[in-house]
């Protein structure tokens, strides 16, 4: 991708015009002062640039990202946290635009039956523009629940459930939900989650706010899967090294976030229902959802879930595959934020493009301590790896340009009869002891070789 040059044009990673494989050490820099930067510090052979210093890799943030991608030079190895028009896939409106038209182009090539492995969001309609086509649809369910959300605010903020068409009225003069988006709505998320519910500077997009606020209006989960009476939701992380050709691992780690309020429909304007905050790592002894649902559904129904769930990730990967600008020196770790129903489908609720690093707790900071370490060894700065690895710790890869199988060698895909995926998503992830086999095999070849 070309650089224009003006009088702000900055270049990075140039300052010794050594090569990849060369360098001695890694100059990194990041605003986020959270988790990332406790494993950035401690990582070998690392060190922090601040203010205006030539760096190798920058954790960015989205605001930075629009202001100066364009006006700045990067280096064959240097890296960045995030591909420039990200919000393609984490903002609502452009997220559910994408699946459609990509829904639409699977019908017309592959048929019906294909297009509808896309039917993994819920209806949904573009506020203001496509308030006509929503009303269309209301009326023909009358006294369902619908749910309202701004597209690139992140924490809650600005959500509200309705049923009647008046509430869109005062949303639409402006007065409707509007005890949700003050702050003192906001009680359940900062009191029982105050430092990582989602970070307020890095989570949700809510840097890459578009002047005119829009909403979606959708149509609400009515019977979503409870466990102690309580609403939930999982979060699953996604690292996106390239969309052409699209790459992409699975993360096996991940969270639970619990409503705080047993789970009713009898009262929608109860936010401490619908709104799912508290982190509950997979890994505690109180939460593991394939033992869970295993021991009540059985194994198949469980993996049959787990396949749903990976089929939403590629698809939804494909679905902006087209539009997004692949850069070679970008990669993205998405948190997706998946609902399941009483029926075990799993549904995309949305996807972050700056999931919350702030941990809430000592299981929350192990959690995502080590999903940064995997991320920074898949991204491989050190230029370590042979880019022929399936696992790198805890990330599995998931696709690479087509999709990955648990075997060895190529696959047969043509019955795709035996063709396993290489997810493990809620699996055991002895993730150091991998590692160390990993790095200690690496060496081993690099020796033969020399």
């Amino acid at each position: 991708m070309s650089r224009p040059k003006n009088q702000n044009y900055k270049g990075h990673g140039l300052s010794k015009g050594k090569e990849r494989e060369q360098r001695a050490s890694i100059r990194f820099k990041t605003t986020l002062m959270n988790t990332l930067m406790d494993v950035l510090r401690h990582r070998p052979g690392w060190v922090e640039v601040k203010d205006e210093g030539d760096w190798d890799f920058y954790w960015c943030d989205v605001s930075w990202l629009r202001e100066n991608f364009d006006h700045t030079y990067m280096d064959e190895h240097v890296r960045i946290s995030h591909f420039r028009n990200h919000y393609e896939l984490t903002r609502k409106n452009y997220m559910v635009k994408n699946l459609k038209r990509f829904r639409k182009q699977l019908e017309r090539e592959a048929g019906k039956l294909e297009a509808a492995k896309c039917d993994f969001f819920p209806k949904t309609f573009e506020m203001p523009c496509e308030y006509h086509l929503f009303v269309e649809e209301f009326r023909k369910n009358p006294g369902i629940t619908w749910i309202m959300k701004p597209v690139a605010r992140s924490q809650g903020k600005g959500i509200f459930l309705f049923r009647r068409l008046k509430d869109i009225m005062d949303w639409r003069k402006g007065t409707a939900g509007k005890k949700l988006t003050s702050s003192e709505a906001q009680p359940a998320r900062s009191a029982v989650n105050p430092p990582g519910g989602h970070d307020a500077r890095s989570s949700d997009d809510q840097k890459d706010e578009i002047p005119v606020e829009n909403y979606v209006a959708q149509r609400y989960i009515e019977n979503p899967y409870l466990i102690g009476g309580r609403k939930f939701d999982l979060r699953v992380y996604v690292l996106v090294m390239s969309y052409i050709p699209l790459r992409a691992w699975l993360y096996r780690d991940g969270f639970a976030r619990f409503s705080n309020t047993r789970f009713t429909l009898s009262s929608i304007d109860d936010q401490y229902v619908h709104l799912t905050n508290v982190a509950v790592q997979k890994t505690s002894p109180d939460y593991h959802p394939k033992k869970y649902l295993a021991s009540k559904h059985g194994p198949e129904a469980v993996e049959t879930l787990f396949s749903d769930m990976d089929n939403i990730f590629i698809r939804s990967l494909q679905s902006v595959q087209k539009v997004i600008i692949s850069d070679k020196h970008c990669f993205e770790l998405y948190g997706y934020d998946i609902l399941i129903d009483q029926d075990l489908k799993p549904w995309l609720l949305e996807v972050n493009a700056s999931p919350s690093l702030t941990a809430s707790s000592q299981e929350d900071y192990e959690l995502k301590t080590c999903l940064l370490e995997d991320t920074l060894h898949v991204v491989d700065m050190e230029a370590r790896l042979t880019g022929r690895e399936k696992r790198v710790g805890g990330f599995d890869l998931m696709w690479n340009d087509g999709p990955v199988s648990r075997e060895e060698g190529a696959p047969d895909l043509s019955g795709m009869g035996n063709f396993v995926t290489n997810t493990h998503l809620g699996c055991v992830n002895d993730r150091k002891k991998q590692l160390r086999q990993l790095f200690r095999s690496l060496q081993s070849q690099k020796k033969a070789s020399s």
